[in-house]
């Protein structure tokens, strides 16, 4: 296999060390294996995290040091459905709370958690903090579509909740970059969530308070949103946006200057 220098499992241990001092902003891309609907694979939120990082640690010039990805998340709501596989929210933030200190241990200053999959964003963000808290580094999580939410909001033709979970977003995406392995026939729409001035589930724009029941109290196939509207099309732009900003934003995270922290009590 051909080394990738932008790959940190491609390294030494004697060239990791070098890299460090390059300060490269290291990414742990998460995702999760868990049901998509009758047309998804269960690889979605691994598949997609995965090729975006990829694509924009391959464009990023040496910004950007990739680690390998955490396959499994939280899912606890989602076990109703077979394949899924459930990470305890507090086994995932101590679990990536050990990687993210092992690299500051090892001088990384930046660290990026890039997610797949919503649910994990809570647990990521206390990793963040703590990281930020317990080492030297600077740490923060984003889930992918945020990195894109203008170019998204010009290609959606689903309304308020279509973009949740095996939805317009997903499978747009997901056809664009393998569409052998997605069952367009199978797709329908389904929002079967308790209308609401203040709770709905979306991507993009979601409600201003946020509630998770399980899963199947509101979809019984395992999507929520309207993977009707999805395209190939659609899929290259927001992939394309996507991946663009995230090369930026590594850039920018990579020089972003820290203050110099002040203890009153002293």
């Amino acid at each position: 296999m051909e080394k990738i220098p932008y790959l940190y499992q491609h390294h030494t241990w004697v060239e990791l060390k070098e890299a460090a001092k390059r300060e490269p902003v290291v990414v742990l891309p998460i995702g999760s294996v868990e049901d998509h609907g009758p047309h998804l694979p269960l690889d979605v939120d691994n598949f997609l995290i995965w090729e975006i990082c990829m694509e924009a640690a391959r464009r990023a010039g040496g910004d950007i040091l990739l680690m390998p990805i955490i396959p499994y998340g939280f899912e606890t709501h989602h076990m109703d459905f077979p394949g899924t596989i459930d990470i305890h929210m507090e086994h995932l933030l101590h679990f990536v709370l050990d990687v993210t200190k092992s690299v500051a241990h090892h001088g990384f200053r930046r660290i990026l958690i890039a997610d797949g999959h919503g649910s994990n964003m809570p647990i990521l963000e206390l990793v963040a903090r703590r990281t930020i808290l317990e080492t030297e580094a600077l740490c923060a999580p984003f889930l992918w579509p945020s990195l894109a939410l203008a170019d998204i909001r010009k290609v959606r033709e689903s309304g308020r909740g279509g973009m949740s979970h095996a939805c317009e977003l997903e499978t747009s995406v997901y056809l664009y970059l393998d569409a052998r392995r997605v069952q367009m026939d199978k797709a329908r729409k389904e929002q079967g969530a308790p209308q609401s001035e203040f709770i709905w589930q979306d991507l993009t724009d979601p409600g201003p308070i946020k509630m998770m029941d399980y899963w199947t109290c509101f979809s019984k196939s395992g999507i929520n949103g309207d993977p009707t509207l999805a395209t190939a099309e659609k899929g290259k732009i927001i992939f394309e946006a996507v991946v663009n900003n995230f090369a930026r934003f590594a850039r920018e995270f990579k020089n972003r200057p820290r203050g110099e922290r002040t203890d009153h009590h002293r």
